[in-house]
């Protein structure tokens, strides 16, 4: 875990914001797909993360409040408590398809980031109502041949799957 005072960015450009539309089960392994898109539509980042880590993300979807907080709220609760300020999640960089996220936050005037796993990060940004952006840099590198209709397909099958 690495902790940096906070770069600005060299340009506002470099950074595309996205959400969370949607939580996918994986048929072929034990894993979810968080489903992150622009909000135009136009620009499309699925990220494979474990199946308790897009649990988490979707629970976070669903404002569910669990018996007992989990470790995201925990690590809100802590934030709030001490006065700090979660501002924005940026997923980084990628690398043989694992992806990289930091976590920019504020607390008296000091700006920090944290490097964090996206399934983290994302789950994080949800609980505490702040931006998720990735770089223009991730979103060129990420494969993107037929994506959209390979999400699609993969959703129709979650929704039949999930009637059955």
């Amino acid at each position: 875990m690495t902790m940096d005072a906070a770069a600005p960015q060299n340009e506002a450009s470099e950074l595309v914001a996205l959400s969370v539309k949607q939580v996918l089960d994986d048929g072929n392994t034990d894993t979810r797909i968080v489903v992150l898109k622009s909000e135009d539509a136009s620009v499309t980042l699925p990220i494979w993360v474990g199946s308790s880590e897009g649990n988490a993300i979707r629970l976070a979807m669903e404002h569910v409040v669990t018996p007992r907080p989990m470790s995201h709220d925990l690590i809100r609760s802590f934030a709030d408590h001490l006065g700090v300020r979660i501002e924005r999640v940026v997923i980084t960089d990628v690398k043989s398809s694992t992806y990289y996220a930091s976590i920019a936050f504020a607390s008296k005037g000091l700006h920090r980031t944290l490097d964090a796993r996206p399934s983290d990060a994302i789950a994080l940004a949800l609980r505490a109502g702040c931006p998720i952006y990735a770089t223009q840099d991730v979103l060129n590198r990420r494969t993107a041949v037929h994506l959209d209709a390979w999400i699609n397909k993969l959703d129709a099958n979650n929704t039949e799957t999930q009637q059955a």
